[in-house]
């Protein structure tokens, strides 16, 4: 049983204002895996407090002071790896190989880019007599989500730190077990005192203190389009930035050529990994009405093949995070097929064998149209939605007729055409053939929320730009 009912505020591990306890269920096994404390606004105000004052020196590090912490950061993250990965299979149910590996790895690949971007980033430049400078914004609000514990805060928490920012984390109450090892992670590293703050809670009680607080700069939230929308909202009146990587319901563009049923293998297969709760997963599938049938088999083939629960496979997928969420993919599930889709594979209810965890049969509609609600929703479980297109101009027509732009998707040994439907897709990250890349800056149109996360784009966001004019007299040595 784990237990983390104190939070880290101003280089210690504190006692809550009014301590409230929480249990943290593990939707593997259905039973209490560990407790935490729920803060308020109080706890809130204590952390602000600490990150104003820890901004005054934090601000006016150096390069290398940053680079030095990062460093130090990377090497304990990797000594704790084994303890990261533990938390994150307790938390949500991660099977050991998906926990010890992306949760793991993608977190560590975001801070070493981070110190890659650092070395080289332009903090200043000259343009004419004026000086252009990047400053670190302030005091941050960070709140992030339960489906990627630890990468979503790894993409917030580092480049924060490389700018010179100070910040209270709120993770998710759902999964509160891997920030709080990463905290001591931080801590263990030397991240000066106040510089991270973290106070664990819910939504009404942290994450909307810290959206209102006066004292905070900034709020990166990553969630729900429906609570990123409340986190501006209160955010407005004290005019603090706000960035937002919300929620998608992302097209899959499988063109009609030679490399059709591979890019539809493909297409289910990423569909799939941590059993679908990813904001960016590709799950409008779109194939050529002529090629419907072939796609089903296929599709169906892949599915059926998804392991689901076992622990000794490596490819296995674990449970949805939590009972809310089970009920929630559930419902969705018989609303496809209330409103006429075809189930190919899976469906309602958990997998055969599994009686006990909240398990989701990795399942695959066929004859959906685009205003179903399973094609418009987000459903975040190991559900795909195949619609069919007639010519490549619907395919893109169908594409963009979704609220959200966070990723897309183009599929098809034809790279030329691919290319060119790629720049139509209304989203802030598209990829070809399922390609990945780190530095590629990471965030959404529409309703999928504003500003980008990764690499270089991920620290313009902590950064205020200071034009200093006559900093360089006319004719004076540069």
């Amino acid at each position: 049983m784990r237990e983390y009912l104190k939070f880290y505020i101003d280089g210690q591990w504190v006692d809550p204002v009014q301590p409230r306890a929480f249990d943290v269920e593990n939707p593997a096994t259905e039973e209490v895996s560990g407790r935490i404390s729920l803060g308020g606004d109080a706890d809130v105000d204590r952390a602000v407090d600490a990150a104003r004052r820890a901004f005054t020196g934090w601000s006016q590090s150096t390069r290398g002071e940053r680079l030095e912490l990062l460093q130090a950061i990377l090497a304990e993250y990797q000594r704790r790896s084994g303890d990261l990965a533990e938390a994150v299979s307790a938390e949500i149910g991660a099977p050991p190989a998906l926990a010890a590996g992306p949760h793991i790895q993608l977190p560590l690949g975001h801070l070493t880019t981070a110190i890659e971007v650092l070395n080289s980033f332009a903090f200043e430049e000259r343009v004419g007599e004026t000086l252009i400078a990047k400053e670190p914004i302030g005091v941050c609000g960070l709140i992030t989500p339960w489906n990627w514990p630890l990468n979503q805060i790894a993409v917030k928490v580092f480049p924060a730190l490389a700018t010179g920012c100070t910040m209270i984390l709120k993770p998710s109450e759902v999964a509160p077990f891997s920030p709080c090892v990463f905290t001591e992670v931080l801590d263990a590293a030397g991240v000066p005192a106040g510089v991270v703050n973290l106070v664990n809670g819910d939504g009404p009680g942290v994450g909307t203190a810290l959206s209102r607080h006066p004292g905070i700069d900034m709020v990166s939230f990553t969630g729900s389009t429906r609570a990123g929308v409340d986190v501006a909202v209160n955010a407005a009146p004290t005019v603090k930035r706000v960035t937002q990587e919300l929620g998608g319901k992302s097209p899959n563009i499988v063109l009609d050529d030679a490399a059709f049923a591979d890019s539809v293998r493909a297409g289910v297969t990423y569909m799939m990994p941590n059993s679908g709760q990813s904001c960016n997963a590709p799950s409008r599938m779109l194939v050529p009405n002529s090629r419907m049938a072939e796609a089903i088999g296929i599709a169906h083939e892949i599915a059926d093949g998804v392991s689901v629960g076992d622990l000794d496979d490596p490819k296995a997928i674990g449970p949805v995070a939590s009972r809310a969420q089970f009920d929630r993919v559930q419902r969705l599930i018989a609303s496809g097929i209330d409103d006429g889709a075809t189930v190919v594979a899976g469906g309602a209810g958990r997998p055969d064998g599994l009686d006990r965890g909240y398990y989701v049969k990795p399942t695959v509609f066929a004859d959906v149209i685009n205003d179903m609600t399973i094609a418009r929703e987000e459903i975040f479980g190991p559900v795909l939605c195949i619609l069919g297109y007639d010519d490549i101009e619907e395919a893109i027509e169908i594409a963009n007729d979704t609220e959200y732009g966070l990723a897309g998707y183009v599929s098809g040994a034809d790279l030329d055409q691919a290319r060119a439907v790629a720049r139509r897709i209304r989203a802030g990250w598209v990829t070809i053939n399922h390609a990945f890349d780190l530095n590629a800056p990471f965030g959404g149109y529409k309703r999928s929320g504003n500003g980008r996360e990764w690499s270089q784009a991920g620290f313009e966001e902590y950064l205020e730009t200071k034009s200093t004019l006559g900093h360089t007299p006319e004719g004076a040595a540069q």
